[in-house]
């Protein structure tokens, strides 16, 4: 009696993604210090039997993941990286931009975000943080009393990153710098930051400045819950009277007038 097999598709990887996840995993893994030269094209190609095309392929993958830099010429080569947050800010950038992800679900992010980092700048904050933020405080207060609105909002982000750097915690300022352009773009606004918001803006900044020097860090995230919340429930309701969608998609430029 015939029996039906059942198999499902096999899927083989390229050899180029191999030979990126083996070298992958030994400099993740340590078995590749930071500096470290890697063979050449050649050399590689013979201990994996790999193609130069496909070792070229893999190099190049590492080298978009920022594990790697290569350079080129008669000394060139290349040489092992430790990733810095520049790699996650591209990513998610593109990720952003290619998703088309909804302007609100950026928003909500930092509102995610944003509290528990003004709870752990709070608690480990040192001077020197605590003086950037008060030096992008009073930056923002001197642009909040120009005409400049596109300095503004660049001095307003400025100290939201200045804050999450305080925390000290590596994924959070990874992640506030990755969304930040797309922050930016959300926030510069035709109408938006009217000279009644910047002055509520700058004294929310300053309850939860005064909260992160005083170490208070239950205080710091609440004011910081409070001043988002209020920030986000403003720049929807000015792309509501504008005529935009709410859930409008982060595309990299300024919004235009209705």
């Amino acid at each position: 009696m015939d029996k039906t097999l059942d198999i499902t598709p096999v899927n083989v990887p390229k050899a180029a993604d191999v030979l990126a996840g083996i070298l992958r995993e030994k400099i993740l893994g340590g078995n590749l210090d930071e500096g470290v030269t890697l063979p050449n094209e050649r050399e590689l190609g013979t201990q994996s039997g790999l193609s130069r095309a496909s070792v070229r392929e893999a190099l190049r993958i590492l080298e978009g993941e920022g594990l790697i830099t290569t350079r080129i010429g008669r000394n060139g080569g290349s040489a092992v990286v430790r990733p810095t947050s520049a790699t996650i800010e591209r990513s998610v950038g593109i990720f952003i931009r290619g998703q088309r992800i909804r302007l609100d679900a950026v928003l909500e992010t930092r509102s995610a975000i944003e509290p528990p980092s003004a709870r752990f700048a709070a608690l480990h904050r040192t001077d020197a943080d605590l003086e950037e933020i008060q030096k992008a405080h009073v930056n923002l207060e001197r642009t909040s009393r120009s005409d400049d609105i596109s300095g503004y909002v660049r001095a307003n982000l400025d100290w939201h990153v200045q804050v999450v750097r305080a925390s000290h915690n590596e994924l959070l300022i990874a992640f506030i710098a990755a969304i930040s352009q797309s922050v930016y773009v959300a926030t510069d606004l035709e109408g938006f930051n009217s000279l009644e918001v910047r002055n509520a803006v700058i004294r929310a900044h300053r309850r939860v400045t005064d909260a992160i020097e005083a170490r208070d860090g239950d205080a710091a995230a609440r004011r910081m819950s409070r001043h988002v919340s209020a920030y986000i429930a403003d720049v929807q309701k000015t792309q509501s009277n504008d005529g935009n969608e709410l859930n409008g998609n982060i595309d990299g430029n300024k919004p235009k007038e209705a």
